[in-house]
């Protein structure tokens, strides 16, 4: 008996669904899992508006965390939760060049060939929670500009623009907000006379400077809180220059502050020295600790990296090595790149500790004696810090190249279904 085999027919139609079915499968977890604001801390996600406050849509593939998903982008105000202790009993965020920033558009004309360290703007930087700035001033064009070295000169191919455009950004942010605090620190290649002291003038911030001879001698505490911001003394401002404290009145950085080896030394796991002009970590004749921890070559895509178990280690490292005693600035690279809760993290705990003696600032209880915590939720999805965010700013948290990537996936997915949908309704 002869077997007759039918074998039916399969249109363009049919093969382009069932060749597109198991991409659209695969796509559609993290494009549908949460969405309009609602994703929280380490869910998926497929555009930057999926998350939540202080969140945005990013990825970690150093880590094997290839799929985007919500991190942490934005700092607790620890002044927010304790209030009216001296300025050196908290712990603030710095970004080390923070005017190096990815996509910088070139003012000079020439192709800049340099390291980048940040990804969106200082406006944005303050606004979310950035404390401190790290800036590379140098005479340039007949103007002080910031940019990076190269044996102490400042070229048309490694500068970024005139110190003056991120200043006004400062005084802005200071306007702005009257009761926060900026410090800003100066790797200072400037020679013209008096050209910082005309700098900052010309940018409005004189009216905000903490004069030199109120800064603390010999470890001292420095005034609380209240009191700077009662006396509009709400610009800190450090020079890498010790004629600067003389000659115009700007703090010799290693005369007040404390500070760790930058670039690669400073990351060195279990190891944390001071750099050579700096007094030794556990000195208490300066009341100010910066702990450095970013690489020399700063790499974007290994930040989310280094930002998340070794920077803690890091920080209890160098906790020790300064006598017990909790950096008060932390400059990093890229500080929004994390696996998770990053640097805020951090923040938080070093805030926590020092403040009121909790794991983390969110259990403060602003007049409980010290020890005293409320609880705070521990669980996947949530972190210290995120629960209570009294006291942040409504900056960006969108990172800069992350978008595009993170759409195209979105929009991809909607193709796929609407070419899906319309193909169903033309089989019945």
């Amino acid at each position: 008996m002869n077997t007759c085999t039918t074998t039916l027919p399969i249109s363009n139609r049919h093969f382009s669904l069932f060749f597109l079915l198991p991409i659209l499968l695969f796509l559609i977890p993290t494009a549908t899992a949460c969405s309009s604001g609602n994703c929280q801390l380490l869910e998926s996600c497929s555009t930057a508006t999926d998350c939540g406050s202080g969140l945005f849509c990013g990825n970690c593939p150093s880590v094997g965390k290839t799929q985007p998903f919500c991190i942490r982008g934005q700092a607790t105000i620890p002044t927010s939760i304790i209030s009216g202790l001296p300025f050196n009993k908290y712990t603030w965020l710095v970004t080390h060049n923070a005017f190096s920033i990815v996509d910088a558009p070139s003012l000079t004309g020439a192709q800049r060939i340099t390291f980048y360290n940040q990804e969106d703007s200082v406006t944005n930087q303050l606004r979310n929670g950035v404390r401190g700035l790290m800036l590379d001033m140098y005479d340039f064009e007949n103007d002080i500009w910031l940019c990076h070295s190269l044996r102490g000169q400042c070229y048309n191919f490694t500068a970024f623009e005139p110190a003056i455009n991120t200043l006004r950004e400062v005084e802005a942010f200071l306007t702005q907000y009257p009761t926060e605090i900026v410090t800003i620190i100066i790797e200072d290649y400037v020679h013209t006379p008096k050209g910082l002291t005309k700098l900052f003038a010309n940018a409005g911030l004189d009216k905000y400077w903490y004069p030199v001879t109120k800064m603390p001698k010999k470890g001292a505490d420095w005034p609380t809180i209240n009191n700077m911001v009662q006396n509009n003394h709400r610009l800190v401002v450090f020079t890498s220059d010790s004629s600067k404290e003389s000659t115009e009145g700007i703090a010799y950085q290693w005369k007040y502050i404390v500070e760790n080896e930058s670039g690669d030394p400073g990351v060195e796991p279990s190891s944390c020295t001071n750099r050579k002009e700096s007094k030794p970590l556990n000195s208490k004749s300066a009341s100010l600790f910066l702990m450095n921890y970013f690489p020399t070559i700063p790499v974007e895509s290994e930040a989310c990296k280094e930002h998340s178990a070794p920077l803690a280690d890091m920080v209890a490292t160098c906790y020790k090595a300064a006598g017990n005693l909790m950096p008060n600035y932390l400059a990093v690279n890229f500080y929004m790149r994390s696996d998770g809760g990053g640097v805020f993290d951090d923040l938080d705990r070093m805030n926590g500790q020092t403040l009121c003696g909790c794991p983390t600032v969110s259990s403060c209880q602003a007049g409980s004696p010290f020890g005293s915590c409320k609880p705070i939720a521990m669980n996947s999805t949530t972190t210290p810090g995120t629960a209570d965010t009294a006291g942040s700013f409504s900056g960006s948290v969108q990172l800069t190249g992350d978008a595009s990537s993170i759409n195209i996936h979105s929009t991809l997915v909607l193709f796929i279904l609407s070419f899906l949908v319309y193909n169903l309704s033309m089989l019945y």
